[in-house]
């Protein structure tokens, strides 16, 4: 999940965000086959197996499938464990031998056990190597601060992190990177803390919007985001349930734009043009506006807070034509290390 990091001190060991709320909507029952886009630590995964229905249970992060692998046995043959993205949620489906499913669950970014392991370099409160990539391949968070134009880092930072001193950050970045290659997450947040400043009212670390950007940026975050929604409506049953669980704005702009796009039913027209009618719908809302969490949970687990929960149930009408940007994905500079400058 990309909940902010907790302050030190604050417990950390992974909790499941809104597991009852997200139950309600998923509403799995025995002999129902569901996708768990994100495993991490399990957490939704055993609670849809204690119902009786089967799991495909996907994560890029080699080590969280080698942990859940103690998971398999005791579920009887219904949990199947898968290293990959869940933008391929429905190839993966297929390939074990599922043409539909009866639901889909999506707790969107890092997880707590990827943000407290230091040795991942997703984390500014413990220094590391500055890593930040979910899976094994492709840039990492110091290919691209060694090698990115400044321009196009400060675009990254701004537009993902929402940082309104982008332009300085990536400044102070690309000197820092003129004097020796920054390798280390701490080296790097002293830079940006120093190109940021204390800001009065702040109450989150200088460095709390660069990072979240880069991560982003090094995982495809809101891309990947944008292909697992629409491999949902592609895999997902009449009747199925796709339930998202998003931590910032971005990820949830997205499911937003995209839940209401696809669950729209009036003609459209104005006062110049004539109504059209749509498309029939693919989804319908299970909720009108996000679910957040209660403040009990808000209180027990800090990264709950800004929890986003929405969900849906596929009809009967075929998937609709799917632009990424149209929803709001970005366009940002390129990932591939080829390509990187």
């Amino acid at each position: 999940m990309s909940a902010p990091e907790a302050a030190p001190g604050a417990e950390t060991r992974h909790v499941p965000v809104m597991l009852a709320e997200v139950m309600a909507m998923l509403a799995p029952a025995a002999g129902e086959t569901f996708i768990d886009g994100t495993f991490g630590a399990g957490g939704y995964t055993r609670a849809i197996l204690a119902t009786g229905a089967s799991v495909i249970a996907i994560d890029r992060d080699p080590s969280a499938i080698a942990a859940g692998a103690a998971l398999v046995e005791p579920s009887g043959g219904r949990l199947t464990l898968v290293e990959g993205r869940f933008s391929d949620l429905d190839a993966i489906a297929a390939a074990h031998g599922h043409e539909r499913v009866d639901g889909v669950v999506l707790d969107v970014g890092v997880s707590s056990m990827q943000l407290d392991n230091a040795d991942r370099g997703f984390s500014f409160r413990n220094d590391g190597p500055l890593d930040m990539r979910m899976g094994s391949s492709g840039p990492s968070a110091a290919d691209i601060v060694n090698r990115l134009e400044p321009a196009d880092l400060a675009r990254v930072i701004a537009v993902l992190g929402e940082e309104k001193r982008a332009r300085a950050v990536a400044r102070a970045i690309a000197t820092a990177r003129g004097r020796r290659e920054l390798t280390r997450t701490a080296e790097l947040a002293e830079i940006v803390a120093h190109a940021v400043g204390h800001r009065p009212g702040d109450k989150i670390h200088p460095a709390t919007r660069t990072f979240q950007a880069l991560r982003i940026f090094v995982n495809r975050e809101l891309d990947e985001l944008a292909d697992a929604l629409a491999a949902s409506e592609r895999i997902l049953a009449t009747g199925g349930r796709l339930v998202v669980v998003a931590f910032h704005s971005l990820e949830d702009r997205i499911v937003k734009r995209f839940l209401a796009e696809r669950s729209e039913t009036r003609a459209r027209g104005s006062r110049h043009l004539p109504e059209a009618a749509l498309p029939d719908p693919s989804f319908e809302l299970l909720s009108r506006s996000a679910v957040m969490p209660d403040a009990a949970e808000s209180d027990r687990n800090p990264r709950a807070r800004s929890a986003r929960l929405r969900a849906a149930r596929r009809t009967a009408g075929p998937p609709l034509p799917f632009d990424r940007h149209a929803i709001g994905v970005p366009e940002l500079p390129a990932y591939e290390m080829g390509r990187v400058s």
